[in-house]
């Protein structure tokens, strides 16, 4: 029987004949020939149940390229009896889903139900996914969406409410290697690789099932004599770009593990994050930023130079430029994750902003305002101040809060790095300020 796909109406059309790539040969009969994705598969787990209990509802499958989202869509619609049809939200516009919907709405009037799977789904604006919903909720369709994004970013509430969100996880190494095993039962021969450029192929896969499949068709197109090591095979393969995109969901999970590691001290896990990023393709200046913004907010006061050697080393790299001045950001890395850590001063200002709101616009109190005018020295504006320098240790202890407004207390600074020395003069001058203010 000939491979079918479909058009957007949802009509089955013979496909082309002709040679087939590996990757679509391969291509499951049954769910049970699927590799990995067991969270979501197994009997016990969400499809594994919908599927005994004969109640499939509409799916987002979020996860990386080359996972089988596809494929297990494909199969979860031949498990129910319903028709199959797939779109593309880069590909479809409005029209092309009024066909879609048309179609499904008099297959479900003859009995007939329709498995609607739109790859990229994060793509279609608000109005487009809002076109779903009706007929969703009518029974035309069963949604199954897949998206490499955050769906909690890119879809909206309404149709996340009428969908459970699957993810799918990049195959592990032993999946891997039983998709290459298939691979070569099917090809009839094993890779032409010795133990280690075996390993290393599974590696340049990077959990991309389908890339390894592409891989591993290239490689048994090669006329070689004896397995090939790792130099030779990364020598006529280019190693696969890792999966990072620079605006979405991986560039977010990067920086804050990055940010995460610094902030418990590792220096080794951070410097491996930062390196990602670097490798991904992001901007230093980017990671630069952040890395000042860490030591404000999470070395603060522990330690003051931080924030310096975070600046330094920014303007260090906008004078020798890449990659000789990505070095002075990864010594920052290095420092800021060795520095003693603190966010008492985040915690005081966060604090300060919340009482600054919810006091709304009471004056200071009248000694410690200025009385340029006879009326305003008439009004007590300066009666009482006590200039501090007056004092013999340069203290008065006088009361700078709002009349209406009890006294606050927001810097609570720790027992580590610089902080414990401006532990003591807080604790210093609160002890002069109860001795002069009973």
């Amino acid at each position: 029987m000939a491979d079918l796909f479909d058009d957007p109406s949802g009509a089955a059309t013979p496909a082309q004949s002709g040679p087939r790539p590996l990757a679509d040969r391969l291509r499951p009969k049954a769910l049970g020939e699927v590799i990995g994705q067991q969270q979501v598969l197994g009997h016990e787990a969400p499809l594994g149940v919908m599927l005994a209990s004969g109640a499939l509802s509409s799916l987002i499958f979020w996860g990386p390229p080359g996972v089988g989202k596809t494929t297990i869509a494909r199969l979860l619609a031949d498990a129910t009896d319903l028709h199959f049809v797939q779109i593309s939200a880069i590909f479809s516009g409005v029209p092309e889903l009024r066909k879609v919907f048309e179609a499904a709405r008099h297959r479900h009037a003859n009995g007939q139900g329709t498995l609607l799977f739109v790859d990229e789904i994060h793509r279609f604006n608000k109005a487009q996914q809002d076109g779903f919903l009706p007929h969703m909720e009518d029974g035309t369709i069963l949604l199954v969406g897949a998206t490499t994004e955050n769906p909690s970013f890119e879809l909206n509430a309404a149709l996340l409410s009428r969908a459970q969100v699957l993810v799918l996880e990049r195959l592990g190494h032993a999946d891997l290697e039983s998709l290459a095993q298939r691979a070569e039962r099917e090809l009839g021969r094993s890779l032409p690789l010795d133990a280690a450029a075996r390993e290393a192929l599974l590696e340049m896969a990077d959990g991309d099932g389908r890339a390894l499949l592409n891989l591993i068709e290239q490689i048994m197109a090669w006329k070689v004599d004896a397995p090939l090591a790792p130099e030779a095979l990364s020598a006529r393969l280019m190693r696969r770009a890792a999966q990072y995109d620079k605006s979405g969901d991986g560039h977010y999970n990067l920086i804050s593990a990055l940010h995460k590691a610094v902030r418990g001290s590792d220096p080794d896990a951070a410097l491996y994050w930062f390196a990602r990023m670097l490798e991904g393709g992001e901007d230093p200046r980017f990671l630069a930023r952040r890395l000042t913004r860490m030591a404000v907010e999470d070395i603060g006061l522990a330690d003051p130079q931080a924030q310096a050697i975070c600046i330094d080393s920014w303007q260090t790299y906008e004078r020798l430029g890449s990659p000789e001045g990505e070095l002075a950001l990864a010594q920052a890395v290095i420092y800021l994750a060795l520095a003693p850590k603190s966010n008492a001063a985040y915690v005081a200002y966060k604090a300060a902003r919340s009482a600054a709101k919810r006091t709304g616009s009471l004056m200071p109190p009248k000694h410690i305002l200025n009385a340029p005018t006879a009326m305003m020295k008439d009004q007590g504006y300066g009666s009482g101040y006590a200039y501090d320098h007056d004092a013999d240790d340069g203290f008065s202890g006088q009361d700078y809060f709002p009349e209406a407004m009890d006294r606050g207390s927001y810097y609570a600074p720790v027992e580590r790095g610089f902080e414990r020395d401006l532990k003591k003069r807080v604790d210093y001058f609160e002890k002069l300020r109860r001795e002069r203010n009973p």
